[in-house]
């Protein structure tokens, strides 16, 4: 194994969060509206035989299938639209819907307002297996649903033997 695997993930479309205090999977386009993925870590026909038919339904679209075992860097953007809550809430996931080795959060942070929009960036690294899928998962504090109005997730991966 030579070389850096990338998956780069972009929607710019609001996604609207329910109100419900839960975690829900960030959902991204597939094909060309990806922002990069030669490696197939987000595809429709998913390594597990599922196929998603539609991505803004599906949360097995806000997946990526990591293609190598390595060191994984995870990096994320949230653009939040405006809404009555006291913080937005993120994290990353191995498997979040255990589908595979069981949901392991990590990178878990909460944000209170800010004047202005709410931008928050992140990043972690961590070890990444083909079979597990890796999440961006986010909720808030407000009492109706929030619009998650742009969002990116991206994972790079260098390989490693025995990671």
């Amino acid at each position: 194994m030579t070389g850096v695997y990338v998956c780069s993930l972009i929607v710019n479309e609001p996604q609207s969060i329910p109100a419900d205090r839960a975690y829900h999977v960030v959902r991204f386009p597939f094909g060309s509206a990806e922002s990069y993925d030669d490696h197939g870590m987000h595809q429709t026909a998913q390594p597990d035989g599922h196929t998603v038919t539609d991505w803004r339904r599906d949360d097995r679209s806000g997946l990526i299938w990591p293609a190598v075992d390595g060191w994984g860097e995870l990096h994320a953007l949230m653009y939040w639209g405006d809404g009555d809550y006291s913080e937005v809430r993120d994290r990353f996931v191995r498997d979040p819907l255990s589908l595979s080795t069981g949901y392991d959060s990590t990178c878990t942070e909460d944000h209170p307002p800010t004047p202005g929009g709410q931008y928050r960036a992140k990043s972690w690294g961590i070890f990444v297996h083909p079979g597990t899928p890796i999440g961006l998962l986010v909720t808030h504090t407000a009492p109706d649903p929030v619009d998650l109005t742009f969002a990116e997730f991206k994972l790079v991966i260098h390989p490693v033997e025995d990671a």
